[in-house]
């Protein structure tokens, strides 16, 4: 009987996915529960947050946090991008800092936001922001160049207006390489805002972590550490799907799986 790529590709991952959790229950028979809770209690945990209401905003403070910070990342590196597309003369003046920024590790950002900023939710948008801002200029500069110049061109002998030319063949070149851009960001993003709550906020998904290390509660450690994961899984499947959306009239073999 033939499977089809999809199915044989979930069942693959499931597979992984279940032999790494027997593997975690057996542990949890022969240590404690600080070190390996048994699954049935992660899972009670998890269920339990999203539940309440009171633990469900403290995902939604982390993620409205993470979309903030990529938003302005986002704004922020398309404005540089701009004039470095335009004019590559200043690609060579604006790289190397761009590269300098990209190389600073997420912990130190941290503490020179602490240093220099007194708001909480400023230090960690400021922080969410330069993390990120590199690998957004270079992805839409990147976009940018893949144009075919044959295909603009062809465009340009038909003397469009500028509007025109940016919907019909700028946007359309552009697209998948930020969107792809949002995708990688994400995950990074997800990682940096834990480590600006570990350190500098009263609430959030990385503040809650903060309290579970003091506990010693690795169940409610593992748990919180899921709705981050669970948020991720989400919002990657709604780029997806928004990618699927603006990219309809390619292939389907041409689209993101």
């Amino acid at each position: 009987m033939s499977v089809s790529p999809r199915i044989r590709q979930f069942l693959q991952a499931s597979a992984s996915i279940v032999v790494l959790l027997a593997a975690w229950q057996i542990a949890s028979y022969f240590f404690p529960d600080y070190l390996f809770p048994p699954i049935q209690k992660i899972i009670a945990r998890t269920w339990h947050i999203l539940v309440t209401w009171s633990e469900l905003s403290q995902v939604l403070e982390t993620a409205l946090r993470i979309f903030i910070g990529l938003a302005g990342a986002f704004v922020f590196g398309s404005l540089l991008a701009i004039p470095i597309g335009r004019y590559p003369k200043i690609e060579s003046y604006v790289t190397p800092f761009l590269v300098f920024l990209q190389g600073i590790p997420a912990l130190s950002w941290v503490i020179v936001a602490i240093i220099w900023f007194k708001g909480t939710e400023f230090r960690i948008a400021f922080i969410m922001i330069i993390t990120t801002l590199p690998a957004f200029t270079f992805q839409v500069i990147d976009s940018y160049r893949s144009m075919s110049k044959d295909l603009f061109e062809m465009t340009m002998s038909f003397r469009p207006s500028g509007w025109t030319l940016f919907r019909v063949l700028i946007v359309p070149t552009i697209i998948p390489g930020i969107l792809t851009a949002w995708k990688i960001n994400l995950g990074s993003a997800a990682r940096v805002v834990v480590v600006a709550e570990l350190v500098g906020a009263t609430g959030g998904v990385g503040y809650e972590l903060l309290r579970q290390q003091q506990l010693f509660d690795m169940a409610g450690a593992l748990a919180w550490t899921i709705q981050l994961v669970l948020f991720v899984l989400v919002v990657q499947q709604v780029i997806v799907w928004v990618e699927n959306w603006l990219l309809r009239y390619r292939p389907v073999s041409e689209r993101a799986a």
